[in-house]
């Protein structure tokens, strides 16, 4: 089973920057990459996602712009540095690839549609004012 484990979360303020890194277990060419948050009450959501080996990336409207997801192929990471924070980005941070069994949301990416089933365990983002 693919694990992906999640770090680099913290508190900062308004207007600054954190970089999450997601390791997974197993990591291929082939494998869609994704970054999700969620807050109390609220939906998983999409924030970026990396694809084509990389070639490719998507972003959520919310943070296009001021995120870049990227992989590290070297350190078999895949990064989300996250620019000009706001407290409407505070949540709980979630790794994400597809393919695997445990279905929690999925995503337009193109032209296709992507289903997340491999996920981490989280790492929270606080952003103060």
């Amino acid at each position: 089973q693919v694990r992906l484990v999640e770090s680099g979360g913290g508190s900062v303020q308004a207007g600054g920057s954190l970089r999450l890194s997601c390791t997974p277990s197993k990591f291929t060419g082939r494998s869609t990459l994704a970054w999700f948050r969620q807050v109390p009450g609220k939906e998983l959501e999409g924030v970026a996602a990396i694809y084509d080996g990389g070639a490719r990336t998507w972003y959520a409207d919310s943070v296009n712009g001021r995120f870049v997801i990227s992989r590290d192929n070297a350190k078999n990471t895949v990064d989300l540095q996250m620019n000009q924070l706001t407290p409407g980005d505070t949540g709980m941070y979630y790794c994400a690839a597809d393919g695997g069994p445990d279905f929690r949301a999925g995503l337009w990416i193109g032209t296709n549609r992507v289903w997340f089933g491999y996920w981490g365990q989280g790492t929270q983002v606080t952003v103060s004012s």
